[in-house]
């Protein structure tokens, strides 16, 4: 007799197959699925960690090939479980070489993931939620309501389909495009802690997709309370959405900052305990927030703090109610925050003919639902 499941709580489709998904369990969940599906307990934690294996180092989209696995184990799972893919909705490429996937996830949601080639690394700019919780005036992603927060699985499968559009499986190859991860995407993540925190922790592991602490960097717009917990947590790279020098500004742009103003911001990224300085990124708005007085009070707030300043042109999207600024005016501004110590490169706006730059990602499912519901 097949002994009651003690599987972990809330496991949920992840693909349209509608069976319950292990993308996003870690040995010890898997294990216990093991056991949901009869496995003899001797054999439970072996077979656990062979599946962590299948799953994060090879890749694996079917049971099928899970070669080391036993035939009948993998009919059981088959019969029980998912490691499908979400859908690829849409895929477009840049002419830069950017490329942007639209995921449908088994409800139906969907959420919008980049990849950026470098010379010598790619990062995949990786998306917490349906939507977005804030809603910063220059960026698109904002315009959408929040619809849900995404689940482990549903970030950790981002990464598993880069790699799979990437050709990059098994883990560890040699020549890899695929080396960092920017959690930069749809959604403030730590709004989102709890499953990005897990999704995180699955990536980093060595059995698993093995990307290095170093190689990962967290975006918050300013959730004051969660920073200093990512560093104890995870200890990854932290980067603040800032773009405005004074509250004022601050609460127009990023109204979070209505709720944690600059200075209460800047302390928590004192106290935050990386080995590595924190970015800053700063969208350059013109005559907005683009003036000389503006970056040298850029660097009063900064003293004291390991800091990095990313000046990102504004890229601009249907309706925005910003123009960029000069390409002149931004390099004046680099310079005051250099000639201050501080290292202050312009990114190169990559993927707007996409609309996959910075700020640029808004999927369309919401209003396209809403448009059929109102035709019917």
């Amino acid at each position: 007799m097949v002994p009651v499941s003690s599987e972990p709580a809330g496991l949920k489709p992840l693909a349209g197959d509608g069976l319950p998904s292990l993308i996003g369990l870690g040995v010890d969940a898997l294990e216990a699925c093991l056991a949901g599906i009869g496995e003899p307990e001797r054999q439970r934690r072996l077979r656990a960690r062979q599946l962590f294996h299948w799953l994060y180092h090879r890749g694996a989209a079917s049971f099928d090939e899970m070669s080391t696995l036993q035939r009948d184990l993998r009919h059981r799972l088959a019969a029980a479980y998912s490691v499908a893919r979400p859908a690829i909705a849409a895929e477009q490429r840049s002419a830069d070489g950017t490329r942007k996937w639209l995921l449908r996830f088994a409800d139906g949601q969907e959420v919008e993931t980049v990849f950026i080639p470098e010379d010598d690394r790619g990062a995949l700019c990786v998306s917490t939620q349906v939507g977005c919780t804030l809603t910063c005036t220059f960026c698109h992603t904002g315009t959408m309501p929040l619809v849900r927060n995404l689940g482990a699985a549903e970030i950790v499968a981002q990464m598993l389909v880069a790699r799979d559009r990437l050709a990059e499986w098994p883990t560890g190859r040699d020549g890899r495009l695929f080396t960092n991860i920017v959690v930069m995407g749809m959604g403030e993540p730590l709004y989102n802690y709890d499953h990005t925190v897990a999704a995180l922790r699955l990536a980093m592991d060595e059995h698993g997709l093995n990307l290095s602490r170093r190689r990962i960097t967290v975006s918050t717009s300013g959730v004051v309370p969660r920073i200093e917990r990512l560093g104890a947590d995870l200890g990854v790279g932290l980067a603040i959405s800032l773009h405005a020098v004074r509250d004022d500004l601050r609460d127009e742009l990023v109204p979070i900052n209505r709720k944690w103003n600059i200075a209460t911001l800047l302390d928590a990224c004192r106290n935050y305990p990386s080995r590595r300085p924190i970015t800053f990124e700063y969208v350059m708005l013109k005559d907005v927030n683009d003036s000389d007085a503006d970056a040298r009070e850029l660097v009063r707030l900064l003293a004291g703090i390991p800091a990095k300043v990313n000046l990102i042109p504004f890229n601009p999207w249907p309706g925005a109610p910003y123009f960029c600024s000069s390409n002149n005016r931004i390099h004046a501004f680099a310079a005051i925050v250099e000639a201050a110590g501080h290292a202050s490169p312009v990114r190169t706006p990559r993927g707007r003919d996409i609309l996959a730059a910075c700020g640029q990602l808004r999927t369309e499912s919401q209003r396209l639902r809403k448009r059929l519901a109102s035709a019917a």
